[in-house]
């Protein structure tokens, strides 16, 4: 897969800051337990880091976040922990809604939306058409979202609109990925320790810098992210290719 082509100019991006960061927003539950409170207070404290996250890569000059909410596998947690979640979905919309839009944000829902309440199908329709001329950054909320299930989506897109198996090419089936209209990470982040992907957007993090941390999400705030974009920034980033000080030294004529 080819990196993606930022549509910004050189002058007005620094490249040491990723254009699209990822999330795994791991240790709710077990920064609750900490504090001897149930999973659903680590789950609530972990939208207010989510808040400030949002601001402090819109203040950086993110241009897309995209966030793992909830994922595909999650149903199989204890239904009063699911239930929970599923009304912190709809108070959150109601306390940062306005706060959000107001802020500039865009924020886009991805995820298999036949599963959840047609409750919170309208609270997610109503924080997407509130905020979709903001263009400050956006941010994506992978809700009942699995990688899998996101490439197995996009196949059967794509056959029902009658694309011949001999066309289908990455660069085409990237078009009916859930998110299509995004540049693929530059940067996956991951919190709670856990060193995995946990099946979360497998298809578009082929080549993104990986960056773990034991900080659980909660506890999660501008230090932590300056501290994964300043190892983001001493990356080098190929593409699987190599340079072309690194060809001449290896005697490449190729070489620029």
């Amino acid at each position: 897969m080819n990196p993606p082509v930022s549509t910004f100019g050189t002058s007005t991006r620094d490249p040491n800051v990723p254009r699209h960061v990822a999330i795994v927003m791991d240790g709710n539950g077990r920064w609750a337990k900490k504090r001897f409170m149930p999973r659903i207070f680590g789950h609530k404290h972990g939208v207010d880091a989510l808040v400030h996250t949002i601001n402090a890569c819109a203040n950086r000059g993110v241009e897309h976040l995209t966030v793992f909410a909830f994922s595909s596998e999650n149903w199989k947690r204890p239904e009063e922990e699911v239930s929970g979640l599923m009304g912190l979905v709809l108070s959150a919309m109601t306390r940062y809604l306005t706060k959000i839009a107001g802020d500039g944000v865009r924020v886009r829902i991805i995820g298999d939306r036949g599963a959840v309440s047609q409750t919170v199908r309208n609270a997610w329709e109503r924080a997407e058409a509130t905020t979709a001329h903001n263009t400050r950054i956006t941010v994506w909320v992978a809700f009942n979202y699995g990688g899998r299930w996101d490439i197995v989506q996009a196949c059967q897109r794509a056959i029902a609109d009658g694309v011949p198996a001999t066309e289908l090419s990455e660069d085409t089936l990237s078009r009916y990925m859930a998110q299509r209209e995004a540049p693929d990470p530059d940067l996956f982040i991951r919190t709670g320790g856990e060193v995995r992907i946990s099946n979360f957007l497998l298809w578009q993090v082929a080549y993104s810098e990986l960056h773990f941390t034991d900080c659980l999400w909660p506890d999660f705030d501008e230090v932590e992210l300056d501290r994964a974009f300043k190892i983001y920034a001493t990356r080098d980033r190929r593409f699987g290719g190599v340079k072309p000080e690194a060809a001449v030294l290896a005697g490449s004529s190729d070489a620029a």
